[in-house]
């Protein structure tokens, strides 16, 4: 079995929390400062800034500071990378049950009776 890549480790990491994932559905509609982008969460900010540095830190949000805010925008090249393995495993997973497949019918016509003639 094959090593996952760290980056992909913790994109996926990231990806487990509730809290980072209606974050980054949020950023689907666009960047937004960290005020706006917390305002609809029941913590404190630093306990949301920890949730941001996740994020940022594997890849999946870029952050910059302008003026006295800071904003947040989606990195998709994290997403395609978690997207394109994924879809490698879904390939590889139905070329498993595809070979299943052909084993059971094998088996089934072999264990058939054989018309023989009288």
């Amino acid at each position: 079995m094959p090593y996952h890549s760290t980056p992909l480790d913790l994109a996926f990491h990231a990806l487990s929390d509730p809290t980072r994932r209606a974050v980054l559905s949020r950023l689907v509609e666009g960047e937004m400062p960290v005020s706006a982008l917390a305002e609809p969460f029941d913590m404190a900010l630093p306990s949301f800034a920890q949730h941001l540095r996740v994020l940022e830190d594997c890849g999946l949000i870029v952050s910059e500071k302008r003026g006295r805010s800071r904003w947040c925008r989606l990195e998709p090249a994290r997403f395609n990378a978690a997207a394109d393995w994924m879809e490698a495993e879904r390939r590889r997973a139905n070329a498993r049950l595809d070979r299943l497949e052909a084993y059971l019918d094998r088996a089934e016509k072999e264990a058939e009776p054989h018309d023989k003639p009288d």
